[in-house]
């Protein structure tokens, strides 16, 4: 597990959008309350890094349930986000057969490091550990408000 930082985000433009909300839609299967991502800010194939953002709203679906009174966007809903962000990476590389659907496979050394409360954008970064034909693994760091939140090892499996 990444113990430190995949990548200093301050170092990136992350105003910069390489990938919107339509491209992120032809790539991912997920739609409606499920689509994790607003964009891709950053893509670096030979290092091997990618940067997506989501934006934590006070009047998203899961607000006022989690918790009421004070609002935590979900960690799991983190570890989508970045599976997500993992996978769309993923398919641009061309290893699987984009015919396929790409399912989640799990989460090593999950840790959530900070509280996540609505309204600011929340930066996830994702770095290649393993590529095989039909699976694979990506460090996953969440950032929000400047402090790394959540980390993981993100899995996923060709089906």
């Amino acid at each position: 597990m990444a113990t430190q930082l995949l990548l200093d985000i301050s170092t990136i433009d992350l105003d910069k959008i390489v990938a919107d909300r339509d491209e992120l839609l032809s790539k991912l299967s997920q739609r409606g309350t499920f689509e994790m991502l607003g964009g891709v800010c950053y893509r670096d194939p030979e290092a091997e890094l990618i940067v997506g953002y989501k934006d934590i709203r006070s009047d998203d679906w899961w607000a006022p349930d989690h918790i009421p009174g004070r609002p935590l966007f979900p960690g799991a809903m983190m570890i989508e986000a970045s599976a997500q962000l993992c996978t769309y990476d993923y398919l641009l590389r061309g290893t699987a057969d984009p015919t396929k659907f790409i399912g989640f496979g799990g989460v090593d050394a999950t840790r959530f490091r900070g509280p996540v409360e609505p309204d600011g954008r929340m930066y996830f970064v994702g770095r290649v550990k393993r590529i095989r034909r039909s699976l694979f693994t990506y460090y996953a760091q969440g950032f929000y408000r400047d402090k790394m939140v959540f980390e993981s090892e993100i899995m996923g499996v060709v089906l």
